[in-house]
């Protein structure tokens, strides 16, 4: 224990050391990459009107609408590449960071309830939030000590935002849709840590959150019975947002 202490002892003291050496750790041009894990959040909501031509009964309405607010929740896989400039003077770091990659996440959920006018005949909803990429452009504030550096970051971020959803019924086989599918520019915040591991490489580990806002669109597209009718007065609205929890850890080359 003496002995795992006396070396402790002597890390802190070499990091120290390093501060007073070397006050340009970071300064320059880099690439890198990174690679971990992201946790999305959204909250879906599907709805309909009442119509005297149309097809649901006044209590059906607020029903939808109950069953179809979701939220949506998923852990993926994200990775890419990142490049970037720091400026240091002293122990201060400015810099700026972009990076791309992979955001592979996909989070369904599906409501069924009786329609209250019309037991046993029940409905159900289910909507999908996918997204594929991520897109990054950030600031770095940050203090150097010899090879630690630890900031915060923000800036813009951008992915894509693919919401789907459908309604089915069994009281006359109804059935409506919508998509969605739209490039989404929001906002990004977090901070991390990296380490120089020698003179050009570095390795970091930070997480980030991410908040893209919110997407909507209506349709007129329900229909029911066989052979189908067309209820376009009963409009339905579809909505969700998209946030994400980000996690990720990586290394930079310097110039």
């Amino acid at each position: 224990m003496k002995k795992l202490s006396g070396s402790v002892c002597l890390i802190v003291l070499a990091v120290f050391a390093g501060g007073s050496a070397s006050a340009d750790d970071f300064k320059g041009f880099y690439i890198g990459a990174n690679g971990g894990g992201a946790h999305n959040e959204s909250n879906a909501q599907t709805s309909t009107v009442f119509s005297p031509t149309g097809y649901f009964a006044t209590t059906s309405v607020p029903a939808i609408a109950t069953a179809g607010k979701q939220e949506l929740t998923r852990n993926g896989f994200t990775g890419g590449g990142q490049a970037g400039y720091n400026y240091q003077r002293n122990r201060l770091l400015l810099g700026f960071e972009t990076d791309f990659g992979g955001m592979s996440l996909s989070a369904s959920k599906s409501s069924t309830a009786t329609y209250p006018c019309c037991a046993p005949t029940a409905f159900t909803i289910n909507q999908i939030v996918s997204t594929n990429w991520l897109f990054t452009a950030r600031g770095r504030v940050g203090f150097a000590h010899g090879p630690v550096l630890v900031y915060g970051t923000g800036g813009m971020a951008m992915t894509n935002l693919n919401y789907k959803t459908r309604f089915t019924d069994t009281f006359a086989t109804a059935a409506e849709s919508a998509t969605v599918d739209s490039t989404q520019t929001g906002w990004i915040a977090g901070g991390g840590v990296e380490v120089r591991v020698s003179h050009e490489w570095s390795v970091k580990g930070e997480f980030l959150h991410a908040d893209f806002g919110s997407v909507s669109t209506t349709s007129t597209n329900l229909t029911a019975f066989t052979p189908p009718i067309a209820f376009p007065t009963n409009v339905f609205t579809h909505a969700t947002d998209l946030t994400s929890n980000i996690f990720r850890t990586g290394f930079n080359f310097r110039f």
